[in-house]
């Protein structure tokens, strides 16, 4: 199908977007040549908590769409009826901001072996900004839809493919109602192009395929989107059914309408066969020390910081090890603590000179914590067990601390080091 072929404008889209990001992204590998994809340029991204503009990861598949914003409307359709322009979204309906951790669900992709996929995200593909819009819940209320229920609103982005699909992607009603926007601002400026100009959904603590960008209609329906559920023509399933599902190689997954569960983590653990990607596992990146530059304790010590995030749930512990596994310390977590957000945390290293390898791992509040790598292919079953993430055929979702960890020079007080023994 169309979404599956090379595009060859990516090339342009990447140069602009490094040209406006001036810097603090760079390009990711695709050797495929479908999406449009840079992440953040530099670990230090990962040792603060609000994530600049010009830092933040993008990445999509089809082209940005032409745009007029003062003519742009969302559809509402299904159960709704209607439609609201932007400026409606902005003039008649309140005006809130969320904090929201977003991570490609392909971040971790280029950490498996053998590869899988085409985008090679190693860890920078996540990033938390302060997104401003509308409330989805005013919305629907406004349109006769007045209560959660067990049904489903999906999403669907104004970038056509070449043969006419569509990006759709369904979230439970449940979810729209507690803290979802129509967002028209991201760190109080305008929303950039390619961040899904004029509006975008935002899903807090949830993947980013969740989160359509250039959102052009807003459907109500008893159940996610499957194929011919929108009225439309072309192909509209895909992004919902068959990309972005966790699943063992050579197993092309079937469509279901509805699922029990939309954490990811209970899906891995057999609630739902061939799992979809909803909300983020819990995961940390260490921002400082970057592994670039050599460091020279202060007062005896280092301080190491990072941040992590657990998806719809909170983060409860984060563990540092200075010596690549060996043994870990608790870190503290500190500064704003948001649903949906991650949080910082920090360590005071007292670091003798050498080379050391950092790690990081994080515990939810439901106990779970990152495992250290990822499986061989074909222990998919066991992967859990054996403090492993399950190597799937999308490398979706992965979120294994032992590839995200940092090779780190500590110098002694002359500005020399020593080989740690």
């Amino acid at each position: 199908m169309a979404t599956e072929r090379p595009r060859k404008t990516r090339h342009g889209e990447i140069a602009e977007i490094l040209r406006v990001k001036d810097g603090g992204v760079r390009e990711t590998r695709d050797e495929a040549d479908k999406y449009t994809v840079v992440g953040a340029a530099r670990r230090r991204t990962f040792a603060n908590w609000l994530t600049p503009i010009e830092e933040h990861f993008v990445c999509h598949r089809n082209d940005i769409p032409a745009i007029d914003a003062e003519a742009w409307t969302v559809s509402l359709t299904g159960q709704l009826a209607g439609a609201v322009s932007v400026a409606a979204l902005k003039e008649e309906f309140p005006r809130v901001a969320v904090a929201h951790t977003m991570e490609c669900a392909g971040n971790g992709r280029g950490q498996h072996r053998p590869e899988t996929g085409s985008v090679q995200w190693g860890f920078e593909a996540a990033a938390t900004a302060i997104w401003t819009g509308a409330p989805v819940s005013s919305i629907l209320r406004a349109n006769g839809v007045t209560a959660p229920s067990d049904g489903w609103l999906t999403a669907i982005g104004g970038d056509l493919s070449d043969d006419g699909d569509v990006f759709a992607r369904s979230i439970p009603l449940s979810k729209a109602f507690d803290d979802c926007i129509l967002a028209y601002e991201m760190n109080g400026e305008p929303l950039p192009r390619e961040h899904g100009y004029p509006v975008r959904l935002v899903v807090p603590g949830w993947y980013g395929v969740n989160n359509v960008k250039w959102v052009e209609e807003l459907r109500v329906m008893d159940s996610m989107v499957t194929e011919g559920s929108l009225d439309r023509s072309g192909e509209h399933a895909f992004w919902q059914q068959v990309a972005y599902r966790i699943h063992p190689r050579g197993v092309d997954p079937d469509a279901n309408e509805s699922v029990e569960t939309v954490d990811t983590w209970e899906q891995l653990e057999g609630a739902v066969d061939h799992p979809y990607t909803f909300d983020g596992n819990v995961k940390s990146v260490i921002g400082t020390p970057d592994g670039e530059n050599a460091v020279t304790p202060r007062d005896g010590a280092v301080e190491v910081r990072g941040v992590a995030w657990a998806g719809d749930d909170a983060v409860e512990r984060v563990e540092v090890s200075t010596d690549g596994g060996r043994s870990w310390s608790d870190a503290e977590l500190f500064g704003p603590e948001y649903a949906g957000a991650w949080r910082l945390f920090r360590y005071d290293w007292r670091a003798e000179p050498g080379r050391h390898a950092l790690l990081s791992r994080a515990t939810d509040d439901r106990g779970r914590r990152q495992p250290a790598t990822i499986s061989e292919p074909d222990d998919w079953r066991d992967a859990l067990d054996e403090d492993a993430y399950p190597w799937n055929e999308g490398g979706y979702a992965a979120n294994a601390y032992e590839p995200n960890g940092v090779e780190v020079t500590v110098l002694d007080s002359d500005g020399g080091s020593r080989t740690e023994g």
